[in-house]
């Protein structure tokens, strides 16, 4: 495991995962959203965009969480192992409210400086949509991955918190 892809809806805890699987593998973090957005929440010209994220998979180990669908194809194709973070509704919609809350006009540690947290029913709206919007293009890419590629579905925290206790016992083997 040294090309990770974390993938799933805001408010899954991909960013969570990525800061623990960095710590326990000692492999650098990229979060997506961190260099994707600028000061005042200014995006990436999509060219360019695309140029990083070549530059982001060269390394021999990285893990990257965020979905950026644009994108996608270029991590996935570079991934040996993608995690797909498959949480319901149930799940991420009250984490995505709880975390508006804790940072309110703040900036998250895995957003890049100048961009404080927000809660509007654009960004409501797409996590609620996640599910039936995204999943068939995930699962499009999962049915048709390198035979080498493996990955991992986890569909509740306590199945984060179980991969997460594998790893460590692996890394230790």
């Amino acid at each position: 495991m040294n090309r990770v892809a974390i993938i799933g809806p805001p408010g899954s805890g991909k960013s969570t995962l990525a800061r623990s699987m960095g710590q326990i593998l000692g492999i650098d973090v990229v979060h997506l959203d961190a260099i994707f957005w600028h000061a005042g929440w200014i995006e990436t010209p999509q060219a360019r965009w695309r140029e990083m994220q070549h530059q982001l998979v060269e390394p021999a180990r990285w893990i990257i969480d965020g979905n950026y669908g644009s994108t996608l194809d270029i991590r996935l194709a570079s991934a040996d192992t993608v995690i797909f973070l498959d949480f319901s509704r149930r799940y991420t919609i009250p984490r995505v409210i709880r975390r508006s809350l804790q940072y309110y006009g703040k900036t998250r540690p895995d957003l890049a400086p100048g961009c404080p947290e927000k809660l509007d029913w654009e960004f409501v709206w797409w996590v609620w949509h996640f599910p039936k919007r995204q999943r068939a293009t995930i699962e499009k890419y999962r049915t048709h991955r390198p035979g080498d590629q493996h990955w991992v579905c986890l569909r509740s925290p306590r199945e984060v918190r179980e991969f997460i206790a594998t790893l460590g016992i692996s890394t230790l083997a």
